[in-house]
């Protein structure tokens, strides 16, 4: 598997990851008694993997541009 390929593939696990916790945040939204506390610990994780799929998509760019 290339560099890119790997930085790709890991973007894909880190948005399945990502898909996990939205679908985690959309849960306790509904909610009737709405946890505040987890619902800003859920949406600073979807932040973080947010910057990591960027930062794997932009390594993956990268390495592309390079072999052009």
């Amino acid at each position: 598997m290339s560099s890119v390929e790997e930085a790709l593939a890991r973007a894909e696990e880190l948005l399945a990851r990502l898909n996990e916790r939205r679908e985690e945040l959309e849960r306790l939204a509904e909610a009737d008694d709405v946890d505040g506390d987890a619902a800003v610990d859920v949406i600073a994780e979807l932040a973080e993997l947010a910057r990591q799929i960027e930062a794997e998509l932009t390594r993956a760019r990268t390495i592309a541009d390079a072999g052009a």
